[in-house]
C-alpha cells in the first residue's frame, strides 16, 4: 500500500486559545503528522495511527481539530483562498488522515 501524504502550507495553528503561528505547515508523511512554525520547526508530531481529527461544528469551512499527544490543535487552512472551494484543503486533511489510519472525532 502506498503511503499517503499530504502537505498545506500557509496553515494558522491554534492550541485553543493561543496562536501559535499564523503560516505554519502540516504534513502527513511516512505515516506521521507534524505541525510545524512557518520557520519549519517542530510543534509538534506523532504517528497517524495516534491522532484523532475531526471537523468542528463552531468553525468555518476550512477548519479542522486534531488532537496530537493529548494536545488540542486548531487548524485553519486555505486562508488565502478566496475562491469557491475554500473548504478543500481541511477536507482532504481529514481525508488523508482518515486513508491513513488516523481516527475521526
Amino acid at each position: 500500500m502506498p503511503e499517503t501524504e499530504f502537505s498545506a502550507t500557509g496553515v494558522r495553528i491554534e492550541r485553543w486559545a493561543r496562536s501559535l503561528t499564523r503560516a505554519g505547515q502540516v504534513i502527513v508523511k511516512d505515516g506521521r503528522l507534524a505541525l510545524l512554525t512557518s520557520y519549519g520547526r517542530e510543534i509538534d508530531s506523532a504517528p497517524v495511527g495516534a491522532v484523532s481529527a475531526g471537523r468542528p461544528w463552531f468553525a468555518g469551512a476550512g477548519a479542522a481539530v486534531a488532537r496530537l499527544n493529548g494536545t488540542r490543535y486548531r487548524l485553519t487552512m486555505g486562508q488565502r483562498n478566496h475562491g469557491p472551494d475554500k473548504a478543500a484543503p481541511a477536507h482532504r486533511f481529514l481525508e488523508t488522515l482518515r486513508s491513513a489510519g488516523g481516527r475521526m472525532i
